[in-house]
């Protein structure tokens, strides 16, 4: 089997992780290369063994790259397929760590020459840390990888991104754009918004003093994904605008009438509420983890 050629555009807490996995299980049948903003960047990812190779230029980084993997902020993904195409060999497969598919590729099937295949993907994984020293070797496995139909690559290129990406023992499963971006919205971005909200609500409380040394289990577990990268947030909702205006809106209709319901003293609808909330939570993480690890 001759050598893959990787380029990891964006080695933060999600590529780095990537390459420090296939380079933990392919060894020598693999060459990363990486492209990092800064110096600091660059020095961590080499320090880690998370690339072979690492520039701050771009073309440096994907000339003759076999696979191509996109994970900065969404916003930049498409400005950077734009600055790396007259650079990539014919054949090259492009895929992605994107939150949002939708908005990806309307402008990416634009551009794209029919001899260099997009396959749309999104690790469902994370941690509230960011930057290439959060990386871990064991990010993806167990976790939800999905890879988004309709994007019209050739069955060839999708077997050996395959034959790459099965190295991170993600569970991998199929969507189309629509059913991505949806689902996507409900159980992550508006998540991230809710808990962005509520860290706010204490900020701008008078109580806040006071309130900060009560803050226990509940708050942390409740709010800990608002410690996240604010740039990729910020994109997110930008890019996925429709559907999670949708959900924002559909929330603040549960939470009036949840006040609503404390207002007049109504105690069987607030029981009926929490009671209903604790048993749909219950089964959908019974059913999720007997697929996915939901950690």
């Amino acid at each position: 089997m001759s050598v893959v050629k990787l380029a990891i555009l964006g080695v933060g807490l999600i590529g780095g992780s990537l390459g420090l996995c296939l380079k933990e299980k392919m060894g020598d049948k693999i060459f990363i290369g990486g492209y990092c903003r800064t110096q600091v960047s660059m020095d961590e990812a080499l320090r880690l063994h998370a690339v072979d190779f690492v520039h701050d230029e771009v073309a440096k980084v994907v000339t003759d790259a076999d696979i191509v993997f996109l994970s900065p902020p969404v916003l930049q993904i498409v400005p950077l397929v734009e600055q790396i195409l007259p650079h990539l060999k014919p054949g090259a497969i492009i895929t992605d760590a994107g939150s949002t598919k939708g908005y990806i590729w309307e402008r990416l099937q634009k551009i794209l020459p029919p001899n260099i295949y997009y396959i749309a993907g999104h690790p469902m994984t994370g941690r509230e840390k960011s930057g290439v020293a959060a990386a871990k070797a064991d990010l993806f496995r167990g976790k939800a990888y999905v890879i988004v139909d309709g994007t019209n690559a050739p069955p060839a290129a999708q077997t050996k991104l395959m034959e790459v990406l099965r190295h991170t023992e993600a569970n991998f499963l199929h969507l189309s754009m629509e059913e991505h971006d949806r689902s996507a919205a409900i159980i992550s971005h508006i998540p991230h918004v809710a808990a962005a909200a509520l860290v706010t609500l204490l900020a701008d409380s008078s109580e806040e003093s006071a309130a900060e040394k009560l803050i226990g289990g509940g708050f942390k577990d409740t709010t800990r994904i608002a410690s996240s990268n604010a740039d990729m947030w910020a994109d997110i909702c930008l890019t996925n605008g429709e559907p999670i205006i949708k959900n924002i809106r559909r929330l603040q209709q549960i939470l009036d009438t949840v006040a609503e319901d404390i207002e007049t003293q109504n105690r069987p609808a607030l029981h009926a509420y929490f009671a209903r909330a604790k048993e749909s939570r219950d089964k959908s993480l019974l059913a999720t983890g007997k697929i996915f690890d939901t950690n």
